[in-house]
């Protein structure tokens, strides 16, 4: 069970992982042992909330595929536990901030003092460029 928040947990048979052999450097334990993790999330058959899927789903990653389905590889550490744990943590990461409810904008005004201000820096700057006339 994957504990998002205190309300929110996803079961373990929701999430499906491959153990394949992770890719570059690392010798002999890369070459014989199957480290790295696959970590596959289906978001449409998933137990989240659906305003919890729609952002998932909106998220223009390339984890994300376009058929709902979120594709994490973790191959940093040497065992797999940890590249599990890596992997989980990744997606607990997206999904807590897929869970966040994005605050609406007002759109606000620069006041009095702030106009004046910009008046007042655009007029020196036109007295500075005035100087540099030829004085007849």
């Amino acid at each position: 069970m994957l504990k998002i928040s205190d309300t929110l947990t996803i079961p373990e048979g929701e999430i499906e992982f491959n153990f394949i052999r992770a890719s570059g450097a690392g010798g002999q334990n890369v070459n014989k042992v199957a480290s790295a993790v696959h970590l596959r999330f289906d978001i449409t058959r998933s137990s989240l909330p659906d305003t919890c899927k729609e952002r998932l789903l909106a998220l223009s990653e390339q984890r994300v595929s376009r058929d709902g389905i979120i594709t994490i590889k973790a191959q940093e550490h040497r065992t797999q536990e940890k590249n599990k744990a890596e992997a989980l943590h990744r997606l607990h990461g997206m999904i807590a901030a897929a869970m966040v409810v994005p605050r609406n904008r007002r759109p606000t005004r620069p006041g009095k003092i702030a106009r004046q201000k910009r008046l007042d820096i655009k007029k020196q700057r036109g007295d500075i460029k005035a100087l540099r006339k030829r004085i007849s």
